[in-house]
């Protein structure tokens, strides 16, 4: 498994189009699916935020975090594209980031890519940051609705030299 920063170097072809559809909206966007308690699948709506080397995501208390921190497994898919079936998805293994600087520095790029909603970092304390590490990338790239060959690419952290 590699942190963004590690993935970006491996492929900034795929981290550079991923970030573009996490973020096509203007801040990051995806679905991230987690585990739950009984062995299901979870899966909601979240904001990713790509600071410096690392892919994080300020989690409310909920189930969502509940699942992580009891099992770190993950999938975050980008949101739907309007012009096409483009798509990026990443998984791994989520990790609670307890270092300070790290969540400042976070905490920092999530209020400044949101300044519509005024918010201050003291909004964001209830949040618990987490990092994610990917083991596997899939980047499908299409042509528009309905393309009949989509091209898919697909990267396992394993395979990196």
């Amino acid at each position: 498994m590699v942190d963004w920063g590690s993935f970006k170097a491996a492929r900034p072809d795929l981290a550079d189009a991923g970030a573009a559809l996490l973020y096509q909206y203007g801040v990051g966007l995806a679905f991230l699916a987690t585990v739950r308690a009984d062995g299901g699948p979870r899966v909601h709506p979240m904001c990713p935020v790509i600071h410096d080397e690392g892919l994080f995501a300020l989690i409310v208390p909920s189930p969502k975090r509940s699942d992580l921190l009891r099992n770190r497994l993950f999938s975050m898919h980008s949101f739907p594209a309007e012009k096409d079936e483009d798509a990026f998805y990443v998984s791994g293994e989520a990790l609670a980031v307890d270092d300070q600087t790290v969540r400042e520095g976070v905490v920092a790029t999530y209020v400044r890519e949101r300044p519509d909603l005024e918010l201050s970092p003291v909004d964001l304390e209830p949040q618990m940051l987490f990092a994610f590490d990917i083991r596997r990338c899939l980047l499908t790239q299409t042509r528009g609705h309905g393309d009949p060959e989509p091209r898919h690419t697909v990267w396992h952290a394993d395979a990196s030299p």
